[in-house]
């Protein structure tokens, strides 16, 4: 049996799976993360920051390490919106390759949606519209498993993004909202063509995504297996942000199934979750813990045979 491990630099956090693989078959896995933010601060400067320099290095380090421990054959490691941006990202795989020898693969965005779509549906045969909500951007996926990706768009709107360029107060402002939700909806209204709209089957992947089903479902301890395939309403959405706007940092840290390090863009994330059900008109969404982590291993997999 071989061990693949796979490793996602994203915008807000540094993500690691490593997979039991049989006759070229995902057959059990194990996920964790940490929030490494190496998209911090880059609205400012174009750049990775030397503390998110150091940060997603010793990161890297040890998820490496905690690899080779759990007895893989294989590391992957891919980034995505942030490294994408980034004036330095060169200088930043350059020295992943030098100390650490591993090699970084950036996505454009549409490799993310098409790995991140190929995750989310395996196992679905219906049309489906993949959202995938990440710190940097938001990736739109249309299609299905037989006919693949019929239309697909990513547009610059992630959580981490949005709260550096719009939200500065603790707790958030209704102007700041007000901002922010406008900005959101002429990005989608110019990104998004007719195709997105009054979609029968919606699916969601995603930090954001996954947590707000964790605060619905009151998770003291994350379960993925109760996060997958559960469903969000937008109702649900409307009173997780009316609960959560009027707290500050500190409480919202406090809050049953959010995880304290993403309390900070939690609000950012959630808007523009609402901003795209109000503007496609999804009433509710399927919510996924498969994606680019499983659809990146599934890509890789199938070019090997």
């Amino acid at each position: 049996m071989q061990k693949i491990a796979v490793i996602d630099i994203g915008t807000n956090s540094m993500r690691y799976m490593i997979s039991e693989i049989q006759q070229n078959k995902i057959v059990k896995c194990y996920k964790t993360l940490k929030t490494t933010r190496i998209g911090e601060g880059m609205q400012q400067k174009g750049e990775i920051s030397s503390q998110a320099f150091d940060r997603n290095l010793k990161a890297l380090k040890e998820f490496k390490e905690q690899a080779e421990k759990q007895g893989a054959t294989e590391i992957i490691v891919f980034g995505t919106s942030a490294l994408r941006d980034a004036k330095n990202a060169k200088e930043f795989i350059s020295i992943v390759q030098r100390k650490l020898n591993l090699s970084i693969e950036i996505l454009t965005g549409e490799q993310e949606a098409r790995i991140g779509f190929q995750g989310a549906i395996e196992g679905v045969l219906e049309d489906v519209l993949v959202i995938d909500i990440g710190g940097g951007s938001t990736e739109f996926i249309y299609g299905n498993q037989k006919k693949g990706i019929l239309e697909m768009t990513s547009l610059n709107i992630g959580a981490l993004r949005m709260k550096e360029i719009y939200i500065y107060h603790d707790p958030v402002k209704e102007e700041e909202l007000l901002i922010l939700k406008q900005r959101i909806k002429e990005t989608l209204q110019e990104g998004l063509s007719q195709s997105f709209y009054n979609m029968s089957s919606v699916m969601g992947i995603g930090g954001t995504i996954t947590t707000l089903s964790s605060i619905k479902q009151n998770m003291k301890e994350y379960d993925s297996k109760k996060i997958h395939h559960s469903k969000l309403l937008i109702q649900d959405v409307r009173n997780i942000l009316k609960r959560l706007k009027v707290l500050n940092l500190e409480q919202r840290k406090k809050i049953v199934g959010l995880q304290p390090s993403r309390a900070d863009i939690i609000i950012a994330g959630i808007v523009i979750l609402l901003e795209i059900m109000e503007t496609l008109k999804i009433e509710e969404l399927l919510v996924s813990e498969k994606d680019t982590l499983e659809g990146m291993l599934l890509f890789k997999l199938r070019m090997k045979k």
